[in-house]
């Protein structure tokens, strides 16, 4: 085999799996580590039962959404325009759009803080959390700019590896011992404490940051652009089931990062910028380091999505072709990138804004599930490739656990107010 062909395979390879990096690009976000840290700090690994169930769901709901485009050829706004009611898909874009300006606040108000304390270790007096964000804002707006799906796909792919392999590290220099992790996989609600944020609010925010229906509806989009049809279900199954595999890892290790170092020493997690100070006594400069790359990595390959899915979904309700490089979304992106310099110019509080969007997510899931057990099973749309009754089972499972973690996030934020 040449170079050239032998080039050309790994290509081919890495291809298959680009969609499920964009998924996990987008769904391992400064929320997601900002919650999984939180949850390790404050609580150990007792919390690490709903990163698993939270994974599993979403590896069912990604393939079911991404199954009905593969038969229908809909995008899911489509379907919920045509087949339920425009008023739900509008309902999506607009609840999808006000988790996306929250989110796309404190993830970059959280990279901006986590640098400017890293800086610290090697500019005396750091560089300010304001430079920080204009210039990780600039970033994801000059990759948007591009406008091509693979152009984004390719560089998030090199962002959720420089990601993964960081906070995979950090899982094995500050490794908890392994009886506390095989014991978080026992549901359980620990005692909560005196920290701000309880274990009630913490699993609603992970279910919510994890579970998070933006998710799925974004993965209809690339099914359909990817020209997928129901031949092509097996590969997106696996696509799903990597990515799914991929979040619990990553989402895992960052958990037993912080169980393993601050939980072990009895210190809790009120800020992100924390982990940078705390880390090093404990673990060495390496380990903040280390920390601090996947926690800017995390911050870029989210806030990138976050940028482009409002655009997206507007031309996927309308039916149009996905052109980013139209002016009108490129002064739209450009004006919501800048939400990303709020935190640090009026010190807002980025880990109570993010922890509080992430629980609002899960109010939607129920809607998103009720919606797939509907058009699933639907017949004159679906055909032989109906919801099986296993999958039924397991989207009504959703539906009723989405409920209860609704409920208990209710409970936990009224709680902390």
């Amino acid at each position: 085999m040449t170079d050239e062909s032998s080039a050309r395979g790994w290509k081919a390879k890495l291809a298959l799996f680009l969609p499920g990096i964009f998924l996990v690009g987008f769904n391992i976000g400064t929320g997601s580590v900002t919650t999984m840290a939180s949850a390790g700090a404050n609580f150990g690994m007792a919390l690490l039962w709903t990163v698993l169930i939270s994974c599993a769901a979403t590896f069912l709901m990604v393939a079911t959404y991404g199954r009905y485009t593969l038969v229908t050829g809909e995008t899911a706004l489509q379907a919920f325009r045509k087949h339920i009611h425009p008023v739900v898909g509008l309902f999506f874009i607009a609840a999808l759009g006000v988790g996306v300006f929250a989110s796309l606040m404190g993830v970059m108000g959280i990279v901006a803080e986590i640098s400017y304390e890293w800086s610290k270790t090697f500019i005396p007096g750091g560089i300010k959390p304001l430079y920080w964000a204009a210039f990780f804002c600039s970033v994801a707006y000059f990759i948007f700019w591009s406008g091509h799906t693979q152009v984004f796909e390719r560089i998030l792919a090199v962002v959720v590896a420089i990601m993964g392999v960081s906070f995979v590290l950090n899982f094995f220099i500050l490794m908890p011992p392994v009886s506390s992790m095989a014991a978080g996989l026992l549901p359980s609600v620990p005692d909560p404490g005196s920290t701000d944020a309880g274990p009630l609010l913490l699993i609603a925010s992970m279910v919510g940051t994890t579970i998070f229906s933006g998710l799925f509806i974004m993965r209809t989009s690339l099914v359909k652009e990817a020209g997928w049809t129901i031949a092509h279900d097996k590969q997106q199954r696996r696509d799903a089931g990597f990515a799914a595999i991929m979040m619990f890892v990553i989402s895992a290790s960052i958990m037993a990062a912080a169980a393993g170092s601050l939980f072990a020493e009895g210190i809790a997690l009120d800020k992100a910028s924390q982990m940078v100070g705390l880390l090093e006594p404990l673990a060495g400069p390496m380990a903040v380091s280390i920390f601090a790359i996947g926690i800017i990595a995390a911050g870029v390959s989210s806030q990138f999505p976050n940028l482009i899915l409002i655009p997206w979904l507007i031309c996927d309700f309308r039916g149009t072709p996905r052109d980013m490089t139209i002016w009108k979304y490129r002064l739209f992106v450009g004006i919501i990138s800048l939400l990303g310099l709020v935190v640090p110019l009026f010190d807002a509080r980025p880990v109570l804004v993010l922890i509080l969007s992430q629980a609002f997510n899960v109010v939607l899931l129920p809607v998103t599930v009720a919606c797939i057990l509907y058009l699933g099973n639907r017949a004159d749309l679906m055909g032989e490739y109906r919801n099986s009754w296993l999958t039924n089972i397991g989207l009504a499972g959703i539906f009723l656990f989405s409920l209860v973690t609704g409920y208990m996030g209710f409970q936990g934020l009224m709680g902390m107010l």
